[in-house]
């Protein structure tokens, strides 16, 4: 049997895929990414959430280096604590993208993350977040989302799954958002052309790794892109099916360390 290939990158999404209960990063998890490190490879974070909702992450995890947050919208760097990237959305283009996701499938609850390394969440009457412990001011409408400037909006539905919310939101805002669904409870829109693999391969331009050369985790559809971007895509057990129909392999899920099973055995 041929040896297994090193690969120079490693990205890892968070939620559901590297994070266990209570965004936690097991030991296991975190001495195979030492290894890895200490066979030449660099950890990249490429996960949904902006910067403000995973720095605390990043320092617990002794983090260096470039993450990529927010979709894709943001490059930071953790060491300087600054923007190496960082795109918005129009806030107009995204008011009338949810009129038109309103139009098909009636109303609908919205949040949106501000832009910058201290951004807020912002939550208008009746949204209702899938990670009620991160922080979050509730406005009294929606006019007050479009205060700052924001990189994504988070959208929920009273009774559709969020399979069909995110089909409805593509076919009515085609052409002026990106449509993501990057967990439960969490459909967004993003920029148009704005995706985990834009970000993913700023960062990897910076740190002058090729696609090839990267193997990248996911669980979710928000994944799908970087996948079809890196080298090598694995999906965690408990991913979603659209994502397990375009990974190269499927690991253990998340609570049984899916991601150390691979890295222990390609940094053996």
């Amino acid at each position: 049997m041929s040896t297994p290939p090193a690969y120079a990158l490693v990205a890892t999404d968070l939620d559901g895929t590297l994070l266990q209960r209570s965004d936690t990063v097991s030991l296991r998890s975190r001495a195979a990414l030492a290894r890895a490190a200490a066979g030449g490879a660099r950890h990249v974070v490429v996960t949904g959430r902006p910067v403000p909702h995973v720095r605390h992450l990043l320092l617990e995890l002794d983090y260096r280096g470039l993450a990529v947050c927010g979709q894709g919208a943001q490059v930071y760097d953790v060491d300087a604590h600054a923007m190496v990237s960082s795109l918005t959305l129009d806030r107009e283009l995204a008011d009338v993208a949810l009129g038109k996701i309103e139009a098909e499938v009636g109303e609908v609850f919205a949040a949106v993350n501000q832009d910058g390394t201290d951004g807020l969440m912002l939550f208008e009457p009746g949204y209702q977040s899938p990670h009620p412990a991160l922080p979050a001011v509730r406005v009294s409408g929606r006019a007050e989302l479009w205060a700052e400037p924001i990189n994504k909006v988070l959208l929920r539905h009273p009774r559709l799954s969020d399979d069909a919310l995110a089909a409805a939101a593509r076919g009515a805002a085609d052409g002026l958002v990106t449509v993501t669904m990057a967990g439960p409870g969490t459909v967004e829109l993003q920029p148009l052309g704005v995706t985990k693999a834009a970000g993913l391969a700023l960062a990897a331009d910076c740190l002058d790794v090729r696609p090839a050369d990267t193997i990248a985790f996911g669980d979710m559809p928000n994944d799908i892109p970087m996948f079809h971007w890196a080298g090598h895509g694995v999906a965690m057990a408990n991913a979603h099916p659209e994502l397990k129909a375009v990974a190269d392999e499927i690991t253990a899920s998340n609570e049984d360390d899916g991601v150390a099973t691979v890295l222990e055995a390609l940094f053996a």
